[in-house]
């Protein structure tokens, strides 16, 4: 039976819950080469609470010090906003000085591999997350417009560097199918342990959403499909709504059913828990569903005029060119676009809203 902590946790005493996790998810490190990965969406400050925050890294970091592996390596790929400034974020995030001397930028280093041909027949994946013995991932308590939810499986799309991110949401084409190549991308190396920051979340329109969330929380599991169906719990989503779960489930990486689950702590709704406007309604195999998930896809960018500052990084960097300026305002083309929402992800004044 797949088990998921959920440990009461703070910033300040953070390394409490991180001990649990190593307590009840024991894992071997002492000469291994062990790879940190936080989520590193972009370049912002910590209290935004966009990427893993430095406390739970540090924390971490500490920790598997303390168990004496060969040798450690933290870092990230970030997202379309920041391709080739892995460093950047560390930096301005915090999670450079956290990671106390072991970061590296894992996107000098790829090694290609092969993937699923409906998507790609092959991709590039970070050299390190091969290379290493032990793969430790720390994802954020977050939402996200495209998947509902980021979490334990989301996390795992940051193994690949650069724009090809971009290319598999324009092979993937509508959301059933980024759903179904993320958790592609998740099992071309499975993650040994997974610790979710949920000290504060996030809510709305993720995954760079200004509405944050006082949780209070760390979670820790060894299976992801456990952990993100924990998570979909606490957000108020049915984890079998989510299509991402159904084909993680569907290819032997865990069952997201809670009575399958043993759950130490309390797992509790939170109140009034905003989700995006997917809601994780678009998911099951029949006309009615299908029906739905047509309209879901039909949901579209739009600027909100009283954020956007008009620098065009959206145009720059949709991946099909379905956006252009007009005026002060990016405008889409909804013959064009094809709803993978990485302008409302890059967005530095997170101005982009979905309708």
């Amino acid at each position: 039976m797949a088990r998921v902590l959920i440990h009461p946790a703070s910033y300040e005493n953070v390394r409490e819950a991180v001990d649990r996790a190593f307590e009840l998810f024991p894992l071997e490190l002492q000469g291994k080469k062990v790879f940190i990965k936080p989520n590193v969406l972009r370049a912002s400050e910590a209290q935004e609470a966009i990427v893993t925050n430095p406390a739970v890294m540090r924390a971490v970091v500490e920790k598997v010090e303390s168990m004496r592996p060969a040798s450690i390596v933290v870092g990230d790929n970030p997202g379309l906003f920041n391709y080739g400034a892995n460093e950047l974020c560390f930096q301005q995030t915090g999670l450079l000085e956290a990671a106390k001397g072991y970061y590296e930028n894992i996107g000098n280093d790829s090694q290609k591999v092969d993937f699923n041909p409906d998507f790609l027949p092959t991709v590039s994946l970070s050299r390190i997350v091969l290379d290493a013995d032990i793969f430790i991932s720390l994802p954020k308590f977050k939402t996200h417009g495209l998947t509902v939810m980021t979490g334990a499986i989301k996390n795992s799309y940051g193994i690949l560097p650069g724009a090809q991110k971009a290319k598999l949401h324009k092979a993937a084409g509508n959301p059933e199918r980024f759903h179904e190549m993320v958790v592609d991308v998740f099992r071309l190396r499975v993650p040994d342990l997974f610790i979710m920051d949920a000290v504060v979340g996030m809510e709305g329109n993720g995954p760079a959403s200004p509405d944050l969330r006082e949780i209070g929380l760390v979670l820790a599991s060894n299976n992801a499909v456990a952990m993100d169906a924990v998570v979909a719990t606490m957000m108020g989503c049915e984890p079998g709504r989510l299509r991402f779960l159904q084909t993680a489930k569907e290819a032997g990486l865990g069952d997201y059913d809670l009575d399958t689950i043993d759950i130490v702590g309390e797992l509790r709704r939170l109140p009034d828990f905003k989700l995006p406007p997917l809601g994780g309604e678009a998911i099951f195999h029949n006309q009615a569903v299908q029906e739905i998930l047509h309209d879901r896809t039909l949901v579209r960018p739009q600027a909100d005029p009283d954020l956007c500052t008009g620098c065009g990084t959206c145009v720059d960097q949709c991946p099909v060119s379905a956006l252009s300026m007009n005026g002060q305002l990016p405008q889409v083309d909804p013959d064009l676009c094809i709803t993978c929402f990485c302008c409302q992800e890059i967005c530095p004044e997170k101005a982009m809203n979905l309708r």
